[in-house]
């Protein structure tokens, strides 16, 4: 074999070695090529003149690596929405003194954040309080009323000993008289030695507990809030009042295994925004009252474009969304993009792939790392 003979085959043993390197999707979304020919040191993880980057085989299989070929489609709209959790008040409940007075412990102790109760059960008692003067009124008033009761007693003895020769009217006149002084007697000694029951309104858990054994509290005091943690609100707020009627559906970003249900808005702006409200169901996530939150609503538009993992997108060093596309066997190719959120785990590629790209959908933060 000539030199000459040596030489094309060479030239023709590095085209199938290009070749090869080339992979499905190794073009943009306007058809321009992105595997072009480049020098690659297939020895190690490397990054090359032209920003793509070498990955062995046996790196990918260590590192995890993933790629899926993207197909588009079309997709629900989105908006992201800022919100914060609150309490269902068909589901929980909050508990307020009705009056000034002094906490004491119920039969099983004061309830603390975290603990269960159930709907009826005794949380504390709250003993009446009032200022000296007050308290002395009360129970002068009180003495005069039970100095007159004991006075409508002999009277009503009296009468009945007189049965026959007196009216009867008169009898029954006496006895109510009696009675009205009793009921009168057992208000204002409940007002001055008497104390008051507070009970659960809802089954739940003690999200918030504000009380210690002997404090003083006034009337109105949020003493405690319930909350059942399987079924939770949320309200979100939009700038947009149409997006009260295109709402479809919604979840929680970051935040999975929580179920949102739509309910519906207000027709009236709070701070220039439109407030929706979303019912919360959830067995494993743990949600807080006020816990602020990001709600992924899906609207009833649509939009074209490639649906990936959000944890495919990643960021260059100019802060830059971009996804890793598989250029060749060991090769992969940064490739800037935009995105809309799509739930709680995927994002809609808008711009920047292309058909039959092949994405990495696992393992692109590692990738990205590479220097």
């Amino acid at each position: 074999m000539n030199k000459f003979s040596h030489f094309a085959f060479g030239l023709i043993a590095a085209g199938l070695m290009s070749a090869a390197l080339a992979g499905p999707g190794a073009h943009g979304p306007n058809g321009e090529h992105l595997d072009a020919p480049a020098a690659v040191n297939a020895t190690g993880l490397a990054r090359l003149p032209d920003g793509s980057i070498n990955v062995p085989k046996l790196a990918q299989r260590r590192m995890g690596l993933r790629t899926v070929v993207v197909h588009a489609a079309e997709h629900p709209m989105t908006a992201e929405l800022n919100g914060r959790v609150g309490i269902d008040p068909n589901a929980g409940g909050r508990v307020q003194a009705s009056f000034a007075g002094r906490v004491e412990p119920g039969p099983k102790g004061l309830p603390v954040a975290g603990q269960r109760v159930e709907k009826g059960q005794v949380l504390l008692h709250v003993r009446p309080v009032a200022a000296a003067i007050e308290r002395g009124n009360q129970q002068a008033q009180l003495v005069e009323i039970q100095v007159s009761r004991r006075l409508a007693e002999q009277k009503v003895k009296r009468l009945e000993s007189l049965e026959g020769s007196v009216p009867r009217k008169e009898i029954e006149a006496a006895r109510a008289e009696l009675a009205s002084l009793a009921g009168r007697e057992k208000a204002v000694a409940g007002t001055i030695v008497g104390n008051e029951a507070i009970t659960a309104p809802a089954s739940g858990i003690i999200a918030a507990a504000n009380v210690l054994n002997g404090q003083i509290v006034d009337a109105r005091d949020v003493l405690f809030d319930i909350v059942d943690p399987n079924r939770m609100m949320v309200e979100a707020v939009a700038n947009e009042p149409s997006l009260a009627v295109r709402v479809e559906s919604a979840t929680l970003a970051d935040i999975p295994g929580v179920e949102l249900t739509f309910i519906g808005g207000g027709r009236s702006l709070r701070d220039g925004a439109v407030p929706l409200n979303f019912r919360a169901s959830a067995k494993d996530a743990a949600l807080a009252v006020g816990q602020p939150v990001t709600v992924v609503a899906k609207l009833k538009d649509t939009v074209k474009g490639f649906a990936v993992p959000a944890q495919a997108v990643v960021r260059n060093p100019s802060n830059e969304h971009v996804v890793w596309i598989k250029a060749g066997a060991e090769r992969f190719i940064a490739q800037p993009v935009e995105t809309r959120p799509l739930d709680a785990e995927r994002v809609v590629v808008v711009k920047g792939l292309a058909p039959d790209n092949r994405v990495v959908v696992s393992g692109a933060a590692l990738i990205n790392q590479i220097r």
